[in-house]
């Protein structure tokens, strides 16, 4: 027998949900020659963000050997905390400086307890997951120019490719891409 205790509330006491915290993590790959200037300008960032209603801290993690991707993680008491911060027009400024010191960008959100059991992704080689977005653009593409383009020959053009692009967009983003990132897994995030 399981026993739940339960707060007791009268039917008419409305629940307001409680704030969670929420942690903002920034992965950006510095150009080699900028790595100074960008360290700068993180320091800068999260000085600034500091500063901000709801702030509860905020690092940069710098990267490892044979790496130059930086992290720069966020944490605010909740969501309308983060938003003052993203919307402001300091940030605004700081990211209008990054332009000539970064390739690439990824943003990861997570709220409340979450943060405490996701683990971020490990992300691989990016040219692995982009020749296995190849294969399965090819397959999709070239099964329906077979099975399905030569039935619709009577339709005009531009239906046949908006047919196709629906087609490809919803299979790999709902069925193939998901399956096949699991299936390569090991390929894709290769242990190091």
């Amino acid at each position: 027998m399981t026993t739940r205790i339960r707060p007791r509330r009268s039917a008419e006491e409305p629940t307001v949900p409680t704030p969670e915290p929420v942690t903002v993590t920034v992965a950006r790959v510095v150009r080699p020659d900028q790595r100074e200037a960008f360290e700068r300008w993180a320091d800068d960032a999260l000085s600034k963000a500091a500063a901000f209603r709801g702030n509860l801290g905020a690092t940069l993690l710098r990267p490892g050997a044979g790496s130059s991707e930086y992290h720069l993680v966020y944490r605010f008491a909740d969501d309308e905390s983060l938003a003052g911060w993203e919307r402001s027009a300091v940030r605004r400024r700081m990211l209008d400086q990054l332009a000539e010191m970064v390739d690439e960008e990824r943003y990861a959100r997570v709220s409340g307890l979450e943060s405490f059991f996701t683990r971020p992704a490990q992300p691989g080689p990016r040219w692995r997951l982009t020749l296995l977005t190849i294969g399965a653009v090819f397959a999709v593409t070239s099964l329906m120019q077979l099975f399905v383009m030569p039935l619709l020959a009577g339709w005009p053009l531009e239906l046949r490719l908006l047919l196709s692009a629906v087609v490809v967009v919803i299979l790999l983003g709902h069925v193939l891409m998901p399956t096949l990132t699991k299936v390569f897994r090991g390929w894709l995030h290769p242990r190091r």
